[in-house]
């Protein structure tokens, strides 16, 4: 007499857990008996459930809204390039063979870059503007542009690994989210430490990625077939935007507010659903043992701890700012944690002033805050090259 098992049915969740790992198949908790099992009344032996079901709360979404990022920062990057026009606009510039879109001198831009002035035309982050002039936009604006070349190809890195795998597994909705309102935190913290300089924070918004990746591993870390491949990863790319951070124009205070905004939001956006209720939902009725929570208890309390910070920061950041508070008077040491000046580069990125004499197609530059001053021998020089021979000597 033919014997009537229970089947065995698999969970196929589509994931790529830990950088490399291929689909994990998790069983549920049906297992084939050994003896014969009577089938419940009303079930129909014919249909018998399929060996894999596929999981609607684990499936991989199609990223396009990540790669869509990098494409629009690297757009934006070249616009404001040509903007800048360093042959124009400066006596010395890098990388001549480019035209337009040729950089910076070193000194004034280490980072392969445009000028502090096209930077402000373009939406960075000025604090009295903001708070004197009312522009808060920039605290938006900043987030998508770039102090140079190196900064770019950093961040762009950081948005292709990290981005494009929490997009495909928790979609765009959640990552655009996560994406914006921490560059948002990032712009916040910065704007209340970095008073006096501009800056812009494009990887303040990268960071709360990374911050939101770690807060999923956390979370989420039974699902990780390599867990320390994925932390490896993360501390490689955090240690990378830290360094490129310690430069002019790139702002590590945007890095820690948005890498902070994103850890808290992480728990509140890429929370997963406990897999004993998953397997509950897709095993047969016959085979349940009982229902079961969706999230533990533990997910719950992050969510709504974290929640419950993220909006009391960001709150306490934006009254704080417009109160024109100023957190340096709270830290003396702070600011080298943005920039630390060498005789390569200053960490002032103010515009400067000069007063200038001429004789004939000499002119002497005195700048207005040292009175450092130097003599320059210019034919058919305009306002812009003067400006900027006087932030070459100045900084």
């Amino acid at each position: 007499m033919e014997e009537n098992r229970r089947p065995e049915i698999r969970i196929k969740v589509n994931s790529r857990r830990g950088f490399g790992g291929g689909n994990v198949i998790h069983p549920v908790e049906v297992e084939s008996s050994p003896s014969p099992t009577p089938w419940p009344a009303g079930v129909n032996q014919s249909q018998t459930p399929s060996p894999f079901r596929e999981v609607k709360h684990f499936k991989k979404w199609f990223p396009w809204f990540i790669p869509s990022f990098v494409v629009a920062d690297t757009v934006l990057f070249i616009i404001t390039m040509f903007v800048n026009d360093c042959p124009k606009n400066s006596v010395s510039c890098i990388a001549t063979f480019l035209g337009r879109l040729s950089f910076q001198p070193f000194k004034e831009n280490p980072l392969l870059g445009p000028s502090s002035s096209t930077l402000m035309k373009m939406g960075a982050l000025d604090v009295s503007k903001v708070v004197d002039d009312h522009q808060g936009w920039r605290l938006i604006t900043c987030i998508w542009l770039h102090g140079g070349l190196f900064h770019l190809l950093a961040n762009m890195l950081s948005l292709l690994v990290i981005g494009i795998r929490l997009e495909q597994e928790f979609g765009f909705i959640h990552i655009g989210l996560l994406y914006v309102i921490s560059g948002f935190g990032g712009s916040l913290l910065s704007a209340l430490f970095l008073q006096s300089n501009i800056s812009v924070g494009a990887s303040g918004a990268v960071f709360g990625l990374l911050g939101g990746m770690l807060s999923e591993l956390i979370t989420n870390w039974t699902i990780y077939a390599n867990k320390m491949s994925a932390l490896l990863t993360l501390v490689i790319i955090i240690a990378i935007n830290l360094a490129v951070g310690i430069l002019p124009h790139v702002d590590n205070f945007a890095h820690l507010g948005g890498f902070s905004t994103g850890f808290l939001l992480g728990f509140v956006f890429l929370m997963r659903p406990q897999f004993g209720w998953v397997s509950e939902r897709y095993a047969p009725a016959y085979s349940r043992t009982g229902p079961k929570p969706k999230y533990k208890t533990y997910q719950r309390v992050l969510w709504l701890l974290s929640l419950i910070l993220v909006l009391a920061g960001l709150i306490a950041g934006l009254v704080s700012l417009l109160r024109g508070v100023n957190l340096n008077d709270h830290c003396s040491w702070c600011h080298y944690m943005s920039c630390v000046p060498t005789s390569r580069w200053s960490c002032n990125t103010d515009p400067v002033s000069c007063l200038s004499e001429q004789t004939g197609n000499q002119y002497t530059l005195t700048c207005s805050d040292s009175g450092k001053n130097g003599t320059f021998l210019l034919d058919n020089p305009n306002q812009s090259k003067i400006r900027g021979l006087c932030s070459q000597l100045c900084r």
